[in-house]
């Protein structure tokens, strides 16, 4: 696999590229750039951050779960290339010196790059964008100080000038390339056209979006990729359709986009979506693979269910639409047929009544223990119809239908909440793992539902909001 990019303001060529290959390894094993750090090789910690320059503009991302192919025709930015061709310091440097935000300097490199791209973009929530990357000496006070003293300092011009190299001419990867000996099983398709003509042809094939669950398969397990079909250069499934019916958002759109898109319209579900993961996860992590691997701890699928979305699949020039609860068939099972991937997912245009409430040990960045969201609507002090879906309650993200049928058509009063309570035993029989105990997955799957009557009657329920 032949790919081309810009490393620190100089354009690379490589062939033979190993598509598992991860840009941390490179950058420090091929190239020597150990400014780049490695922490938790699961993008996790942050040491690895990097700063990836495309036509959607700047991103920090981690190299640690980064393959190189997903860099053909992009910027890269490392830590080394942070200051400038003379050595001249950018602001977010400058600012880190001044204001003491560096003790042992392992994690340093990675917390520069961040803001080097929040400072790039403009972005001003520092501690949403310095939320992946983590500290055990310093504290995050001195850093936080740092980013805020260059706020509207201008981007100097050496990082203005990666957008330069996103030209027309930089192809974004031929279907396939060949090696000498045989056919290669090694793929960047540049649509969605190209992509299910050559799925269809390699129904074995790995798909790899952002690579945020996939990376750990080569990181971690240590597994060998092959076939491997990157989707980065799939443009046409990064596209958000928002109508006067419908929302539909392209498999490919990133979390960080899809928050954006949502927050105007279901701000509760865009919050869960700023606390699921880091900015740098964000990024590369796609709605399309969150929904397509199937857990049944992913955060999207529950709240989606609520709001009645629609799945869109495709195999070659077929395509078929599934509601999106009946995507998911078993622990590891989806009804999806060799060759045939996500293209979109779509849900009506609705009046706000999602709340989605997310339990989990740390309240930033990590995986739910329990997911509810809850669709609720009330006419007349009517229900007139729920959805209620739930994530870690099962093999599977799951409706709780016994609970919505308790609810249908009863008055919307505390009463019968409570009488619709015990209907989550039908509906569950959660596990015990590492995570939280059956018992306790089940009284606080109830407490949400108690949770989302008290909000819509004005209570306060934020557990950042409520005081003594």
């Amino acid at each position: 696999m032949d790919i081309t990019f810009l490393l620190n303001g100089e354009t690379v060529d490589l062939a033979g590229v190993d598509p598992t290959a991860t840009l941390l390894d490179w950058l420090r094993e091929e190239r020597g750039l150990t400014g780049t750090k490695e922490g938790c090789n699961e993008g996790d910690c942050g040491a690895c951050t990097v700063m990836v320059t495309d036509e959607d503009g700047a991103k920090a991302l981690n190299a640690c779960i980064l393959f190189l192919p997903q860099l053909h025709g992009k910027a890269v930015r490392t830590v080394e290339g942070a200051s400038g061709p003379g050595g001249q310091m950018h602001p977010v440097q400058q600012a880190m010196v001044e204001h003491h935000g560096s003790q042992c300097g392992f994690c340093t490199p990675g917390f520069v790059m961040s803001m080097v791209a929040s400072h790039t973009n403009g972005a001003t929530d520092h501690d949403t964008q310095l939320a992946g990357n983590l500290c055990r000496c310093t504290g995050y006070a001195p850093i936080i100080r740092a980013a805020q003293a260059v706020e509207g300092t201008p981007v100097p011009d050496w990082i203005e000038t990666d957008k330069s190299f996103l030209l027309p001419e930089i192809s974004r990867g031929a279907v396939e390339d060949r090696g000498a000996e045989r056919p290669s099983r090694r793929f960047l398709p540049r649509n969605s056209d190209e992509l299910a003509e050559v799925y269809a042809a390699h129904p074995d094939a790995t798909l790899v979006a952002g690579a945020t669950d996939v990376g750990l398969w080569v990181t971690k397990q240590l597994r060998d990729l092959d076939p491997v079909i990157f989707l980065s250069g799939c443009g046409d499934l990064k596209e958000i359709a928002i109508t006067e019916d419908t929302m539909r958002f392209g498999a490919m759109v990133d979390m960080n986009r899809m928050g954006e898109a949502l927050s105007d319209h279901h701000p509760s579900y865009a919050e869960m979506i700023r606390r699921y993961a880091s900015v740098q996860v964000r990024h590369a992590a796609t709605v399309g693979g969150n929904i397509a691997n199937g857990s049944p701890i992913g955060d999207n699928p529950p709240a989606l269910i609520a709001l009645g979305a629609t799945l869109h699949l495709r195999k070659g020039d077929t395509r078929r639409d599934l509601p999106l609860e009946d995507f998911f068939v078993d622990y590891g099972k989806q009804d999806r047929h060799p060759g045939e991937f996500v293209e979109a997912v779509s849900f009506p245009r609705q009046v706000d009544r999602l709340k989605c409430y997310k339990l989990s040990k740390r309240f930033d960045q990590d995986i739910s223990a329990v997911c509810g969201c809850f669709n609720i609507t009330i006419s007349d002090g009517v229900v007139s119809e729920a959805r209620i879906a739930f994530g870690g309650m099962a093999g599977i993200p799951k409706r709780a239908s016994a609970v919505e049928a308790a609810l249908a058509g009863k008055p919307w009063t505390a009463e019968t909440v409570q009488a619709a309570l015990p209907a989550f035993d039908a509906d569950f029989t959660p596990l015990t793992d590492m995570r939280a105990s059956a018992e306790y997955r089940l009284e606080t799957a109830k407490a949400m539902l108690e949770r989302y009557f008290a909000e819509d009657q004005g209570e306060a329920v934020n557990v950042l909001e409520v005081s003594a």
